[in-house]
C-alpha cells in the first residue's frame, strides 16, 4: 500500500493508481484490505448514504471533515477527499484545506463548479469564471499546512463551455499551482485522449469512471495506456450496497425472515472476523489490572 506521505511522488509513476470510492471507516478498511493504493472519500457518497439525498451541494464541509476524521483513524492509505468547491469563497477554500488537512486527508479535490454544485455527471451545471477558481487552487496551495498534500484540480466546464475551453482552464488551474488535473464528464474515449494529448503528463492526470454517467467506463490498464495517473470509481460502492439492501429489505418483508439470503451476506462471526473483534477485545485484555 502506498505511504499517505508519499502519494505525491506515487502519482509521477507510470502506473496507474486505482481508487475506489468510500463513504465511511467500514468501506474504506474493506479497500485497504483489498489492497488498493489509495481510497476517495466522494461526496456523493456521503450525500448518498448520510442523508439519502442526491449529489446537489446538501452535503456540509463539517460533514465531510467528520467523516473523513472517522475514516483515518481506522486506515492508514492515502485519501483523496472530494472537497466540493470548498464550500465557498478562496478564504472558505483555505479552511477547507486546514479543516481536512487536521482531518487526515492526502490530497484534496476542488471543483470550478458555481454553488449549489452538483453531480459532474448531471445536467443543467454551472462554472464559475476561470480566473475566480484559479484563485481559489492558489488560495489552497497557500493553506496546506504541508507540501506533500495532494491539491486536485477539476473543471466542469466540458458541460457549459466545451471541450476546448475545458483545456484551457486545466492549463490555468496547473499554473496556479494544482498538483494534479482533473477534467470532468468527457464524452467519448477519443475526448479521454485529447485530454492527455492537450494538457501533457507533467501534471498527473485524474480519470472518473461512473457506472452510467457521461464518460464511457473504461478498464484502468487502457487509461494508463493513454496517460492517466489516477482514477477513481467513486459511487459504484454504493450502487452495489444499496441494489444488495434493496433486495435484502425485498426478501425480509416478503418471507419474514433473512433465510434466502442468508448466502449473500455475512453471519455474526462472519462480520466480525472482518472487523478483527477477537484481536481488539485480546489487545483490551492487556491494559487489564492484574493486582
Amino acid at each position: 500500500m502506498t505511504d499517505p506521505s508519499d502519494f505525491r511522488a506515487r502519482l509521477h509513476r507510470k502506473s496507474i493508481v486505482v481508487a475506489p470510492g468510500i463513504y465511511d471507516a467500514l468501506t474504506a478498511s474493506m479497500v485497504e484490505a483489498a489492497g488498493f493504493e489509495a481510497c476517495y472519500l466522494s461526496g456523493a457518497a456521503i450525500a448518498y448514504t448520510k442523508l439519502g439525498r442526491p449529489d446537489i451541494g446538501l452535503v456540509s464541509m463539517a460533514e465531510v471533515a467528520d467523516t473523513l476524521a472517522h475514516i483515518r483513524e481506522r486506515v492508514a492509505l492515502p485519501i483523496v477527499v472530494d472537497a466540493d468547491t470548498g464550500f465557498g469563497n478562496a478564504l472558505n477554500v483555505q479552511r477547507t484545506v486546514r479543516v481536512f488537512e487536521r482531518a487526515g486527508a492526502t490530497a484534496l479535490q476542488l471543483e470550478d463548479q458555481t454553488f449549489p454544485k452538483r453531480c459532474g455527471h448531471l445536467a443543467d451545471k454551472g462554472v464559475i469564471p476561470a480566473h475566480e477558481m484559479a484563485g481559489k487552487i492558489r488560495a489552497a496551495v497557500d493553506a496546506r499546512a504541508s507540501e506533500k498534500t495532494v491539491i486536485i484540480a477539476r473543471t466542469d466546464a466540458v458541460a457549459v463551455e466545451g471541450f476546448e475551453r475545458a483545456i484551457e482552464r486545466a492549463h490555468l488551474y496547473a499554473q496556479a499551482g494544482a498538483d494534479m488535473l482533473f477534467i470532468e464528464a468527457p464524452k467519448t474515449r477519443e475526448e479521454l485522449k485529447r485530454v492527455v494529448d492537450a494538457c501533457g503528463t507533467s501534471v498527473p492526470l485524474m480519470a472518473n469512471m461512473v457506472e452510467g454517467g457521461v464518460t464511457p467506463i473504461v478498464p484502468a490498464h487502457e487509461l494508463e495506456a493513454i496517460g492517466f495517473s489516477f482514477v477513481i470509481f467513486p459511487g459504484g460502492i454504493v450502487r452495489a450496497i444499496a441494489k444488495a439492501a434493496q433486495d435484502f429489505y425485498g426478501i425480509l418483508k416478503r418471507d419474514g425472515t433473512t433465510d434466502a439470503y442468508r448466502d449473500r451476506m455475512f453471519d455474526f462471526a462472519g462480520i466480525n472476523a472482518l472487523l478483527g473483534t477477537a484481536a481488539i477485545l485480546e489487545r483490551g485484555k492487556t491494559y487489564e489490572d492484574k493486582a
